[in-house]
């Protein structure tokens, strides 16, 4: 059966030759007999895909031992309580960039355990990131999520926080340099540019991860990751495994220099198109605009469902939109492939020279 071209938001499209490489290593990983899912994690034969997955996230992401590479066996979500369990006091204050759900839901689990100061907010519309900020006095820090994939918003630069700043950054992690400066812990589900879902890669700042609360269970530490090396439970395997392999096709295609230029280009192919479209129109403003989710509609209902139809009935699968608020998604992530844009590009010129 022909595969089909993926623009789900996540679980999203992986390289086709990291799916291929995992196909034989189910059965036997590395020459061993047998394969990733069966080894123990504790291991000689698991060790050295930990190793060498950590090993190729520090290359491709030019990552210094100053910061912990953690694998956590949870997606995104899990970070939203996790952060300010570790690292926010009850009369303590967070600074948070409201850019949309994924950030108002952060904003949400941090209120269970301290303060909530927002400094800025795309709001009302979330069709930009923000241009104007009033932090607060003294915040712990600074939360921000880099791209926003319901509404489609994506920070060009971080916010120019004045106190360190936490990242959720699970829809464009290495899909563009990565900037570590000013930033003490980065997180990111894995299932949109990285490998499965399941797991998340966390990128921190050792000292900070000092400063954490020390009262919790093991698992809600990340010091405990960082001192047993993902290894305090056993970890996703398999995840670590993908991540891994895909990390390193990236290493191979040019680096993070060469995924940035290639998701631009993509990017741009089909925001032009919508510039000048009659029958449909991006959401968000140029200057904002995501390289990773490209959220646009119809100029009718009518219109949206002619799309929607064709694009699965010729194998492009997954605009739809989300459902809090409609209209279509193209999530074009590192290895969604051009030639998959220009023919949603075709698709759509097709249904515009049809209107009267």
């Amino acid at each position: 059966m022909a595969r089909k071209l993926n623009f789900s938001s996540g679980p999203a499209a992986l390289p086709e030759a990291v799916l291929k490489r995992a196909q034989g290593a189910l059965l036997d990983l590395d020459g061993s007999g047998i394969g990733i899912l069966e080894h123990s994690h504790r291991g000689p034969e698991f060790l050295r895909v930990l190793e060498r997955t950590e090993a190729a996230i520090r290359e491709v992401g030019k990552i210094e031992d100053d910061f912990a590479v953690l694998f956590v066996t949870a997606g995104a979500t899990h970070h939203f309580s996790l952060v300010p369990r570790s690292f926010l006091g009850p009369e303590e204050t967070a600074d948070y960039c409201h850019t949309g759900v994924w950030s108002g839901k952060a904003m949400d689990e941090a209120r269970r355990i301290g303060n909530v100061h927002v400094a800025c907010t795309g709001e009302p519309g979330f069709a930009a990131v923000p241009s104007a900020f009033a932090w607060s006095a003294a915040p712990r820090y600074v939360h921000y999520t880099s791209n926003e994939t319901i509404f489609g918003t994506q920070w060009q630069a971080p916010p120019p926080a004045p106190a360190l700043l936490v990242c959720d950054a699970s829809s464009d992690l290495f899909s563009r340099p990565l900037v570590l400066a000013n930033h003490a812990l980065v997180y990111a589900g894995a299932q949109k540019n990285l490998g499965p879902s399941g797991i998340s890669l966390v990128i921190a700042r050792r000292d900070f991860l000092e400063t954490g609360r020390a009262d919790l269970p093991p698992l809600e530490q990340y010091k405990t990751y960082a001192s047993e090396r993902s290894l305090y439970n056993t970890p996703n395997t398999f995840g670590v495994y993908m991540i891994g392999e895909v990390v390193a096709w990236i290493q191979g295609e040019g680096g993070l220099e060469e995924m940035a230029a290639r998701n631009a280009r993509k990017a741009a192919l089909l925001y032009d198109f919508l510039d000048q479209s009659r029958a449909f129109r991006a959401h968000a403003e140029p200057g904002s605009r995501s390289l990773m989710n490209v959220t646009f509609r119809g100029a009718t209902k009518a219109i949206e469902e002619t799309l929607l139809s064709r694009a699965e009935e010729r194998g492009l699968s997954g605009l739809r939109g989300h459902r809090s608020v409609g209209g279509m998604r193209a999530s074009i992530y590192n290895a969604f492939p051009e030639a998959g844009v220009r023919q949603l590009v075709e698709l759509l010129d097709e249904i515009e020279r049809e209107l009267p």
